[in-house]
């Protein structure tokens, strides 16, 4: 199961493009430095525990759930912060405004394009179960023809794991397009305006990070991972630097092998499902030839393929109970997983049209004052 290498990441050299909205401490009130400084703290705290001490664990489902719930909470701070600011809509820049409308519809579209591709690793996990369900040691062992049709199942597994989502694939356009958006400067002349652009900076820089590097490694596509170059004025930097360092490393050390997905509980399945397609056509063949040999002949060769037989039903029983136990991971996995981008749907959803909402409220009363 492999596929060429697809290239060199995709690279967004942008250096400080916040230059002009990144106040400084003498330039904001006690109490706006406090906001901004305990809300950089909190996000770069956020990135420090998305570095495990393992670095092989950021390809695995659990930490790929801990990184979309580190988004939700990176976003549902951003609400708390505005509301903290005491800072109404009316207060801020059209331009940004319409780039965070812009920006959510495409998180939204992230999210769809996560879903279907979790929902398709589902259903793979379901042809599993069939598997699992077909080889049931529990009463008699498997006959010639369940041998058979888990054999046909585990071949449609293989074939569908092997085939790339189309969805995610046409995220590569949405991601540079929020990419692009961070080089937004121009705010109005406001200090709370500012602190909530350079919040929303690290936010985004954040959820590019980790919306690129999971659909990366779903899709085995590497130029679906991104490498930002953020500004060294914020708390969060190093963190950040750091996470992007390290996980960006290991990606690209399973991209080099060629393999379609770098998913941990997949590549286990995989290992699985390799085995028993071999063990399956293996001992269902021996199994038809010992029994079209029954009652005709029972010489030493038939006794042979008898011992041979039972070793192989050994094998497959161990093999089962194997694979067993992780497709169980996995589907504690994607169903995590499922849950946590639901979850964060919800949070970018409710967040714009709150926005919407406050809008259309300045505006009837705009209008009001206008009779």
């Amino acid at each position: 199961m492999s596929r060429p290498h697809d290239g060199q990441r995709t690279l967004f050299p942008f250096g400080n493009p916040f230059r002009s909205i990144l106040p400084k401490g003498s330039n904001l009130s006690p109490k706006l430095w406090g906001l901004l400084t305990s809300f950089e703290e909190v996000l770069a705290s956020s990135m420090k525990s998305l570095k495990p001490e393992d670095i092989s664990d950021v390809l695995s489902l659990s930490w790929m759930g801990h990184a979309i719930e580190c988004l939700s909470e990176a976003h549902t701070n951003i609400k708390t912060l505005i509301t903290d600011l005491q800072f109404p809509v009316s207060d801020w820049d059209e331009k940004w405004m319409d780039i965070y409308l812009d920006s959510s519809v495409k998180l939204l579209d992230i999210c769809i394009a996560l879903s279907s591709e979790l929902s398709r690793l589902d259903q793979g996990h379901l042809s599993l179960q069939y598997v699992l369900h077909v080889l049931d040691f529990s009463n008699n062992s498997p006959s010639s023809e369940q041998l058979k049709r888990a054999h046909a199942s585990l071949h449609d597994w293989m074939k569908q794991i092997d085939s790339r989502s189309p969805r995610l694939q046409n995220c590569s356009t949405i991601l540079q397009s929020l990419a692009a958006s961070l080089s937004l400067t121009k705010v109005k002349n406001s200090a709370k305006g500012k602190v909530l652009l350079r919040a929303l900076y690290g936010v985004k820089v954040m959820t590019i990070l980790i919306c690129s590097f999971l659909m990366a490694a779903l899709s085995g596509s590497s130029r679906l991972l991104m490498e930002l170059h953020v500004t060294e004025n914020v708390l969060w930097s190093e963190a950040f630097k750091d996470l992007q360092a390290a996980i960006s490393e290991e990606a690209r050390r399973h991209f080099s092998s060629g393999k379609v997905t770098a998913v941990k509980e997949l590549e286990e399945i995989e290992t699985y499902v390799k085995r028993l397609r071999v063990l399956t056509c293996y001992v269902g063949c021996k199994e038809e030839a010992v029994r079209q040999s029954n009652g005709i002949s029972h010489d030493a060769e038939v006794k042979v393929m008898e011992i041979d037989t039972n070793h192989e039903e050994q094998n497959l029983l161990e093999c089962v109970s194997g694979m067993s136990g992780s497709a169980e991971r996995l589907g504690h996995g994607l169903d995590d997983l499922s849950k946590q981008v639901g979850d964060f749907f919800q949070i970018v959803l409710t967040g714009r049209d709150a926005l919407l909402c406050n809008l259309r409220v300045c505006d009837a009363s705009n209008m009001d004052e206008n009779r």
